[in-house]
C-alpha cells in the first residue's frame, strides 16, 4: 500500500511544530505511512516601501528550509490556487491556524480535511480560545482534532489532548504549552487516520444545549480595555489572558484630563479592605501603582507607554510621572 499524500495548512508559529513533527517522523520511520506533498500558507509580506524586504510566514521559511513545495495564494477560490493543489493529488490535508477554507478546498482530499484548535472542542470555537480559557480562569485547556465540516469549529472530533492551566500562566505561555501538544496529537491523529482506527465523535454528544458553551471570539481593541469594577480576580485573568499580544490596557487621566492609553502585560493581586472607590489608582510616584478593585487592588507590575517599550512600574517612573493621575 503506498503512503497516504498529505498537503499541510498553516501559517504562524504554532503551526510549525506540527509540520516539523510530521516531517522528522517521515524521516525517521520508513513505514510511517505518509508524505508531506506540500505546503500552502499565506503570502509573503512586504515590510519596507521599495518592496526589497520580504517577510515569510514562520511555515514558510520551515518548509523551504525543508525542501518542500509551497503555495501561497491570494484567493483561495481562484481557479490557478485550486489546478495546483489538485496536482498534489492530497489523500489528506491538515489544517492548523489557517484562513477559512471554501469547501472546494477542504472537501478536496478523498479523506477529507482535519483541523487542530487549541481548546477542547465543543468549548471556546472560535479565533481566540487561548486568550478566553485564561480571561475566563480555567484550570485546564487542550487540542482538539476534527474534521472540517461548513460551520466553523463544529466537525467531528478525532483526538483531544488536555493541559493544565497554572495560576502565573499568560496566554503566550499556554500557547507554548498547547503548540507542543498539538504537534504530538497531530502526529497521532495522522497514525490514528493511517491504520485506519480514526473514530470521529459528532460534538453534539458532549454537550446539551448549545448557549452553555462558552466562545472564544476575535479580539478587538475595546476587547481588551480592562474593566476596573471587576474583582482582583477577574481583573488578573483578564490582564494574563491578554498578555503577551494583543495586551490589555487602561489609561492614565491627569488633573488635566489629558489621558495616555498604557499596556498592561503583567500584574499582582493584593487582597486588602480598603474605603476606596475602585478605579482609585494609587503610588508613591517610584516604586508602585496599585489600583483599587472591590475587593483589594490590582498591581502593575510591567507597562508599557504608547512608542516605548515594555519596562517594570519603578522603570516606568523613572521617566514618567503618575502622582496625581488616575486611571480609566
Amino acid at each position: 500500500m503506498s503512503n497516504l499524500r498529505i498537503v499541510y495548512l498553516g501559517t504562524p508559529d504554532f503551526a510549525v511544530e506540527p509540520l516539523r513533527r510530521l516531517v522528522e517522523q517521515q524521516r525517521s520511520y520508513e513505514a510511517c505511512g505518509y508524505e508531506i506533498v506540500g505546503v500552502v500558507t499565506m503570502p509573503d509580506k512586504v515590510i519596507n516601501k521599495r518592496g526589497t524586504q520580504i517577510l515569510m510566514s514562520p511555515v514558510k521559511q520551515y518548509a523551504v528550509e525543508n525542501n518542500l513545495p509551497v503555495l501561497q495564494p491570494e484567493s483561495l477560490k481562484s481557479e490557478e490556487f485550486l489546478s495546483a493543489l489538485a496536482e498534489w493529488r492530497a489523500d489528506l490535508q491538515i489544517v492548523v491556524a489557517f484562513r477559512m477554507l471554501p469547501e472546494s478546498v477542504w472537501n478536496m482530499p478523498r479523506l477529507g480535511t482535519f483541523n487542530l484548535h487549541a481548546s477542547l472542542l465543543p468549548q471556546y470555537r472560535g479565533a481566540a480560545p487561548i486568550n478566553w480559557a485564561i480571561i475566563n480562569g480555567d484550570k485546564e485547556s487542550g487540542v482538539t482534532t476534527f474534521f472540517l465540516k461548513h460551520e466553523i469549529d463544529t466537525g467531528d472530533i478525532i483526538l483531544q489532548n488536555r493541559v493544565a492551566i497554572d495560576d502565573n500562566d499568560t496566554a503566550g505561555i499556554l500557547h507554548d504549552k498547547l503548540m507542543i501538544v498539538g504537534g504530538e496529537s497531530v502526529v497521532e491523529t495522522v497514525k490514528l487516520i493511517v491504520e485506519g482506527r480514526a473514530e470521529a465523535l459528532p460534538q453534539e454528544k458532549l454537550y446539551e444545549v448549545e448557549s452553555d458553551l462558552l466562545p472564544a471570539p476575535k479580539i478587538f481593541r475595546d476587547t481588551c480595555r480592562i474593566n476596573w469594577q471587576n474583582s482582583a480576580r477577574r481583573v488578573y485573568d483578564f490582564v494574563r489572558g491578554m498578555s503577551p499580544y494583543p495586551a490589555a490596557w487602561t489609561e492614565l487621566v491627569n488633573e488635566q484630563g489629558e489621558a495616555v492609553a498604557i499596556k498592561v502585560y503583567e500584574a499582582s493581586i493584593e487582597a486588602a479592605a480598603h474605603n476606596y472607590s475602585a478605579g482609585t489608582m494609587l503610588s508613591d510616584g517610584k516604586n508602585y501603582i496599585k489600583v483599587a478593585v472591590e475587593d483589594g487592588y490590582i498591581c502593575l507590575l510591567s507597562v508599557q507607554l504608547p512608542g516605548k517599550k515594555r519596562m517594570a512600574v519603578d522603570e516606568l517612573m523613572r521617566g514618567f510621572k503618575v502622582q496625581g493621575m488616575q486611571v480609566r
